[in-house]
């Protein structure tokens, strides 16, 4: 399994919310691109960056931010937040940004999803953000009418590979993450799963690992010291 650490970036600056919520905010760092850099001294292949105020506007107001980190480092980069039309797919995909992942954009025009398939192949990830079995979007302020199982059935179909799945309930509380959700998509679909939200001891990473999934990002835990990422990615191992 592989691990993701991940960068939170809002207005240049790495951060964490409390269960996706602005307004509980802490900013963790004024360079992400350091913390990006520690990440892969400490072993890590991989990141996972969220654009947060383009989850909210739909734009990519941290752009030279990411590209930034792309650059700067060897890891393997994906990016969310905001993605909702093609010119903003081919900014990131033509910039170096090896994954990109549709949030919202995914749930309201499948259509568009269907053409990022088509013209980027596996570089195209779908982010699956769950409230009560529900898909949330808009940075997680509204709920949709969408279960998020048939929603993941639908995406296979589409041809998407790759799905972060979150547990909103989860998310930055350190309470441990969903393992029975992680489980059930694992059983029931063929696509790389990446666990998010609530990865907070290194017995979650234990846990995920033997339910052979695709990854598992880490922030808050990793942020707050309750996770050492070395000690995580031989585990996951």
């Amino acid at each position: 399994m592989l691990i993701y650490p991940a960068i939170d970036i809002f207005e240049g600056k790495a951060v964490r919310l409390f269960k996706g919520d602005y307004n509980q905010m802490t900013v963790y760092s004024e360079n992400p691109c350091e913390i990006a850099l520690e990440f892969q001294k400490s072993g890590a292949t991989h990141i996972h960056l969220v654009d947060l105020e383009g989850a909210k506007s739909g734009s990519t107001p941290n752009l030279e931010t990411v590209i930034k980190i792309k650059n700067q480092t060897n890891l393997f980069c994906e990016i969310g937040g905001g993605i909702r039309n093609m010119q903003t797919i081919d900014q990131y995909i033509s910039a170096g940004i090896d994954r990109v992942i549709l949030g919202t954009a995914a749930v309201t025009s499948e259509g568009f999803v269907e053409k990022a398939v088509e013209k980027y192949g596996e570089k195209i990830a779908v982010g699956i953000d769950v409230k009560d079995g529900f898909v949330a979007i808009k940075g997680w302020t509204e709920t949709s009418n969408l279960d998020a199982f048939d929603f993941c059935e639908k995406m296979e179909k589409i041809g998407v590979k790759t799905i972060i799945c979150t547990d909103i309930s989860k998310d930055g509380a350190m309470m441990g993450t969903n393992h029975e959700l992680y489980a059930a998509l694992s059983q029931k679909f063929g696509l790389q799963i990446i666990a998010s939200g609530g990865v907070s001891t290194i017995e979650d990473i234990i846990k995920l690992t033997r339910l052979n999934i695709h990854g598992a990002i880490i922030g808050k835990a990793y942020y707050t010291g309750a996770i050492n990422l070395e000690q995580a990615i031989e585990v996951a191992k």
